[in-house]
């Protein structure tokens, strides 16, 4: 089951479950559409892979299956490094 995390490791904006500008790696590396289209070029800067969408947990189905709290956040991304 996908972590769902909670937020850009580029930017460190929210990306709540139902956000339809987060996208993700096969490692679920997790991105704002804005930092994968801008600072990324759609390459993830941790495996090398490519970015799709992140699937919409269904919110009748987050108390069961609650996201994922644990932010990782790496402010040199945005600088390229």
């Amino acid at each position: 089951m996908l972590e769902l995390r909670p937020s850009c490791e580029c930017c460190d904006i929210d990306l709540p479950p139902d956000s339809t500008q987060a996208r993700i790696c096969s490692f679920e590396c997790t991105f704002c559409a804005t930092c994968v289209d801008t600072v990324l070029h759609g390459v993830c800067p941790n495996c090398g892979g490519n970015f799709v969408p992140r699937p919409i947990r269904p919110a009748n189905k987050l108390a069961a299956n609650p996201p994922g709290t644990r932010r990782v956040f790496n402010p040199d991304c945005a600088k390229g490094g």
